[in-house]
């Protein structure tokens, strides 16, 4: 064998080498979803279903937001059980948004959580296994609605970009505490 080619393959054995080192190292290094916290999280508990009252009072508050603003929304308000109990269609809102209104609300209320939470695990915590759980949808603007320390509803919000939906459901939750 030539100097040299025993050359080359000194520098691949190295690489090489250097590379499952370089795993070993990653495999020793903790995953930060292994970590297992003390407390369960987004544990609220779920309470009565949200009156049609309480819905129509945070479609209103929510209504008068995106007025404000000049945005065209839809609004819903799911129940305790993610069972729709309100809705408002601003005119000019657009048609697609009706569902995603819906989906945000009883995405909240299922999870126990604001849908911003699913957004965030894709786009800052590059965890995009998230869209493989049914009912899930990674956009803010669904918001939990909690009475007393217990969950009796969501409100959703669509139409305009994912930040104007969630000042709109957050004007609207607030009149639920």
């Amino acid at each position: 064998m030539s100097p040299k080619f025993v050359m080359i393959i000194a520098i691949l054995a190295t690489a090489f080498l250097g590379t499952i080192e370089s795993y070993a190292q990653d495999a020793q290094q903790s995953n930060p979803l292994d970590v297992v916290p003390d407390k369960m999280p987004f544990d609220v508990p779920y309470g009565a279903p949200i009156s049609l009252a309480q819905a129509n009072s945070a479609i209103s508050t929510a209504l008068a937001e995106a007025k404000k603003h000049n945005w065209k929304l839809n609004i819903a308000v799911v129940d305790s059980g993610g069972n729709l109990v309100a809705f408002q269609r601003m005119d000019g809102a657009q048609l697609a948004s009706i569902q995603i209104a819906e989906h945000k609300a009883r995405a909240s209320v299922n999870f126990r959580r604001e849908t911003k939470a699913f957004e965030n695990s894709i786009q800052v915590n590059d965890m995009r296994y998230i869209t493989t759980i049914d009912g899930v949808i990674a956009s803010r603007g669904g918001i939990p609605l909690v009475e007393s320390g217990k969950i009796i509803g969501a409100i959703g919000c669509s139409g305009g970009t994912g930040s104007q939906d969630e000042v709109v459901c957050k004007a609207g939750a607030e009149t639920v505490k």
